[in-house]
């Protein structure tokens, strides 16, 4: 099985100022995957940014745009997205009605689909649905800000998702990545690949405090990273 270490920063604490740049020089630094989080102010509290910006950016990089949909209803949104540009949508089961016609809409729509999971959501939704699912996000944080600190309860619920997708690769040898988002840095990234993720959203700890100084602080902030995961 492929345990391959996916490194996707969130543009959300990206400056938006210069977009563009800021994605094309954390990819060069080593990161695998743009990270897009799209609030609605109505399924979180806060609003962020949509079809148009995706658009934007999709000529800036070659990498994986990963969507990450924090928005109720989601299917009116789907569609708009894959023709922007994302490679992958991921949604919450709250924000469904039909959780698998939304995952079969988005795969319709050309894109690789996933389920999110709050910090308190079981993982039940899962066990109906692994057959139209790529990928499943873990939140360590509740969503709707960044800056959180991790959640240390994901650990417990990383393990039972991993086992979850080792019995289903083993059944199908299809793989399913196991993503974690919120609180993740160099000081924890380990520990949390040791419980089962693969793919590491970190916004603030690429993004964050430093960048303004140093002008390698992205090369800086993902080496880091790289090391601490080369331990597991």
């Amino acid at each position: 099985m492929d345990k391959t270490f996916r490194i996707a920063p969130s543009i959300l604490s990206a400056n938006f100022a210069k977009l563009g740049q800021e994605i094309a020089d954390v990819i060069k630094s080593g990161t695998d995957i743009v990270h897009f989080d799209v609030m609605d102010n109505h399924y979180v509290p806060n609003l962020t940014i949509g079809p148009l910006v995706c658009e934007a950016i999709r000529p800036v990089t070659d990498a994986i745009i990963d969507v990450h949909l924090m928005v109720k209803p989601v299917d009116r949104i789907i569609p708009d997205f894959a023709k922007a540009g994302a490679n992958i949508i991921t949604f919450h089961p709250e924000g469904s009605d039909h959780i698998d016609r939304s995952l079969s809409l988005v795969r319709d729509s050309g894109c690789k689909s996933g389920l999110v999971f709050n910090p308190a959501t079981p993982l039940d939704y899962l066990d109906h649905v692994m057959d139209k699912i790529d990928m499943i996000l873990l939140m360590s944080v509740n969503p709707g800000f960044g800056g959180q600190k991790f959640i240390p309860e994901t650990l417990n619920k990383l393990r039972i998702a991993r086992q979850k997708i080792d019995a289903y690769y083993e059944k199908t040898g299809r793989q399913i990545w196991l993503e974690v988002d919120g609180g993740v840095n160099a000081n924890n990234i380990a520990e949390i690949a040791k419980a089962g993720a693969d793919t590491f959203v970190a916004g603030s700890a690429i993004f964050g405090a430093g960048k303004d100084t140093d002008p390698n602080h992205y090369d800086t902030v993902v080496k880091s990273l790289r090391a601490s995961l080369a331990t597991v």
